[in-house]
């Protein structure tokens, strides 16, 4: 089978290329020319230079594929210039499913987010059928992936067989940029973090997130979300287990939200105005804190068989990696 996996030089893209290669399939990746290929240079996979913005390089790559797994966006939590995102994050969708669907591809796993979907304001975890509306995700990141959801869900009626992905907080060894949950971890191993927010969120082995998107490709239903999650954690329960790991010290102190806001706006302010670099706290996710990003992932557990590593272990093995690849200094 030839597949084509966009974003494969990424976190999720990375792990999900290798595990394809080593089932041997022909795996085909879409790589922009100044990406970091690290990650690739000892998989048997066949790089086409070019960039999901660009239909010429895109539709160069879908040709002859059978599958495609679209994993490629653009992750940040703060950008200076945010229809840099969209064009990314949802014309780039377009272009690949336009090229997928001309090229008469058998089926499209797309990776969105847990981001795009709805929290309950009980406080109960949401799931892929929680309502949601653009007006209730903060920041341009969340925004556009749903955007782009919503795009991908049209294309079923065209005939072209699309199941989407909603990775939670995927963590494990490999987050090279790293990502912004990877930037978290490598602070606190670095005694950066003194202080922390009441928020909570849904952790899952990078490992199983790859897994999963095979396994959606095998038995997802085209036009189906499935969430591919696994444990939902207080933000201090999560330092408290990397205190474990790590054999730091865990934050004590709980800050209240609304001051912790107040700053935020001050210091976007002065990034956007004065010296457009990425504020010291960044506003989007101070906004997200206010909800803990809790998630129900029964559906993918039921229906595709999505692994359910224990949060422990991935924890550990990304500070492991990160600590090898001297992250912590």
């Amino acid at each position: 089978m030839r597949i084509l996996v966009t974003g494969a030089t990424g976190f999720i893209g990375g792990h999900l290329t290798r595990l394809l290669t080593e089932r041997g399939d022909h795996v085909r990746a879409l790589v922009r020319p100044a990406a970091d290929r690290e990650m690739l240079s000892s998989l048997e996979a066949e790089i086409i230079f070019g960039d999901v913005r660009d239909c010429e390089s895109v539709e160069r790559a879908v040709k002859g594929c059978d599958t495609v797994f679209h994993v490629a966006a653009d992750y940040r939590l703060w950008v200076p210039n945010p229809s840099d995102m969209y064009e990314t994050n949802v014309q780039g969708t377009v272009n690949v499913l336009e090229a997928a669907l001309s090229e008469n591809v058998h089926r499209v796993v797309y990776t969105s987010t847990v981001g795009a979907l709805g929290i309950p304001k009980n406080g109960s975890p949401g799931d892929e059928t929680t309502p949601v509306k653009e007006r209730d995700l903060c920041g341009p990141y969340k925004r556009s992936k749903y955007l782009a959801e919503q795009k991908a869900l049209t294309y079923n009626a065209k005939g072209l067989p699309v199941v989407i992905v909603n990775p939670s907080t995927p963590v494990g060894p490999g987050d090279k940029k790293p990502t912004p949950t990877g930037k978290m971890i490598v602070n606190f191993l670095n005694g950066k973090i003194p202080a922390f927010l009441d928020t909570g969120l849904n952790l899952v082995h990078v490992e199983d997130v790859a897994e999963g998107h095979i396994l959606a490709h095998q038995r997802g239903r085209a036009g189906e979300k499935y969430i591919l999650g696994c444990r939902n954690l207080t933000l201090a329960e999560i330092f408290r287990l990397l205190g474990k790991i790590s054999g730091l010290p865990a934050p004590k102190i709980r800050l209240p939200y609304a001051p912790v806001l107040a700053v935020a706006y001050a210091t976007e302010a002065v990034s956007r105005s004065i010296t457009h670099q990425e504020p010291l706290i960044c506003l989007n996710a101070v906004r997200m804190a206010g909800k803990k990003m809790f998630f129900d992932s029964t559906k993918a557990i039921r229906e595709l068989g999505i692994s359910q590593t224990p949060v422990e272990r991935a924890l550990e093995e990304a500070v492991t990696w990160f600590r090898k690849q001297d992250f912590v200094h």
